[in-house]
């Protein structure tokens, strides 16, 4: 497969991934993550993370979302830079398929403006849904200098940003958004909390307001980027803080990569092991 490529595989449950067009359906459930040379981290994150957002959307059991994903993982190159995505589709007749992209430019820090329009989310906690509306937000913050909007609620609470959960460092503690708030469930944010947690660095969620992250180190973390020190705020009067911790925590993120299981390669029926 060309690097430049990208394709879409259908689901069959019971069966297997087959190249299909996908249908011009709704995305109900949605997930995705970053493979490097048949490398991947927190795939079993993304799995939970998937599965749960099938159940939220309605999805059946016949449509067999785990046995999906493992297919998924199977049909994954093992060679060159990809960021596939793994989708519910809506409509009469709900499917599941796997679309197949090339890895997008990566960044290793990032311009941070302040969105203080209508939220264009409808379902928040739950990746899927409202892909289009924030890639639509996030190409208009690209369009003014910034790589991404920092959301807010509607009394200005900082909440995450279109595409990343948002984290900072404060009086030698990490802090991230307070319980309650609507934002997705981070599984790079997980993964940081826990090795915060496992280095006894204190964790401590916090209400703050974007005037409140001025002068901090403030990240932005996904499954694409990994970890994105906020170097600048257009377009705001805050100031970004010294990325004193990134650096080390970046190359952290980096050695999480564990290699992709093995695929599978289908056996024989007991017609074709007859054969001479």
């Amino acid at each position: 497969m060309s690097p430049r490529h990208t394709a879409w595989f259908a689901w069959r449950p019971g069966s297997h991934l087959a190249p299909a067009r996908p249908p011009d359906a709704p995305v109900l459930a949605a997930d995705s993550w970053l493979v490097q040379d048949g490398r991947a981290r927190f795939t079993a994150g993304h799995r939970a993370r998937f599965l749960a957002a099938c159940r939220a959307a309605g999805a059946g059991r016949g449509l067999d979302a785990d046995g999906f994903f493992t297919q998924a993982l199977a049909r994954l190159p093992r060679t060159g830079a990809w960021f596939p995505r793994v989708e519910l589709l809506g409509g009469a007749r709900p499917v599941l398929g796997l679309r197949l992209r090339p890895c997008p430019e990566r960044t290793g820090q990032a311009r941070l403006s302040c969105w203080y329009g209508p939220d264009p989310r409808t379902c928040p906690t739950r990746k899927g849904p409202d892909l289009a509306a924030l890639a639509g937000l996030r190409a208009h913050a690209r369009g003014r200098g910034a790589d991404d909007y920092l959301l807010t609620t509607p009394d200005g609470r900082a909440s995450e940003a279109t595409s990343a959960t948002l984290l900072w460092w404060q009086d030698g503690r990490l802090c991230l958004p307070a319980p309650g708030l609507p934002v997705l469930p981070g599984i790079t944010a997980a993964w940081i909390t826990a090795r915060a947690t496992r280095l006894g660095i204190p964790l401590t969620p916090r209400d703050v307001r974007p005037a409140d992250l001025s002068g901090h180190e403030v990240w932005l973390v996904n499954a694409l980027h990994g970890i994105r020190p906020v170097t600048a705020w257009p377009h705001t009067p805050y100031r970004a803080g010294p990325a004193e911790r990134a650096a080390d925590w970046q190359r952290a993120w980096q050695d999480a990569a564990r290699p992709l299981p093995a695929p599978r390669v289908p056996r024989p029926s007991a017609r074709q092991a007859a054969r001479p």
